[in-house]
């Protein structure tokens, strides 16, 4: 079946959770604590097709507020798609990139005082859940900090290899500071090529002296046709 994640369109299996369906496909929604319903990075809100994921388990219903349920809030670490129809999610961190670029202050507004409403009310109850399953040996602290570190090496690449996406209003003084460091680096070039007359060159870089040679080069070759 296809789903829509963050409005992209994604390969889906009844029986998956939507975390694994994002990492199949690619598409971001967070998991820095490896699906173990610690960090709740992987949050998303629910667009359309509540009924065809799972109902909440224990877990979700610790660490998100009635409040959240309402707007669609899940936990894709814990949400299992479990019948074919329509659905589209869209991760906490697009939605707070989409809040940002629109420039959106009223939005940013009503996000914080939501998700600070959260955290107020089901902290206690979210530490206490951890707790019971670490009691009850349904999770392993060692492996949780292992999958966390992880977790959080596979977040810093996506957002090395995002981050001109993710912000494309950094992408024009990013391209400027490339192109100052090019003519910075072909500047010194042609300043060693002109001192050493012609003998001496930085290594990979083309300096002015050289194109004209190649240029005077390739005028002067001549060819004649019998």
């Amino acid at each position: 079946m296809i789903i829509t994640i963050n409005d992209r369109p994604c390969e889906a299996r009844i029986g998956e959770r939507l975390l694994d369906a994002a990492q199949h496909n690619k598409c971001h929604i967070g998991y820095i604590c490896g699906g173990n319903g610690i960090c709740q990075s992987c949050f998303v809100y629910v667009r359309e097709g509540k009924g065809t994921l799972s109902a909440p388990n224990n877990i979700e219903k610790a660490f998100i507020s009635e409040k959240l349920f309402q707007e669609g809030g899940r936990l894709a670490c814990q949400s299992v798609i479990v019948k074919e129809g329509p659905l589209s999610v869209l991760s906490r961190a697009e939605h707070l990139r989409r809040i940002v670029l629109g420039l959106n202050i009223p939005g940013f507004v009503t996000y914080a005082r939501t998700i600070g409403y959260n955290v107020t009310n089901k902290l206690p109850e979210g530490a206490g859940n951890l707790f019971e399953r670490v009691k009850k040996g349904q999770m392993n602290p060692g492996d949780s900090l292992s999958k966390i570190g992880n977790g959080l090496v596979q977040a810093s690449l996506l957002l090395s290899n995002t981050f001109m996406e993710t912000f494309p209003f950094l992408q024009y003084p990013g391209s400027l500071l490339a192109e100052g460091v090019k003519g910075t680096v072909k500047g010194a070039a042609d300043a060693v090529c002109s001192i050493s007359g012609g003998h001496l060159h930085l290594p990979g870089t083309t300096c002015s002296c050289s194109s004209a040679s190649e240029t005077k080069a390739i005028e002067s070759v001549k060819i004649s046709v019998k």
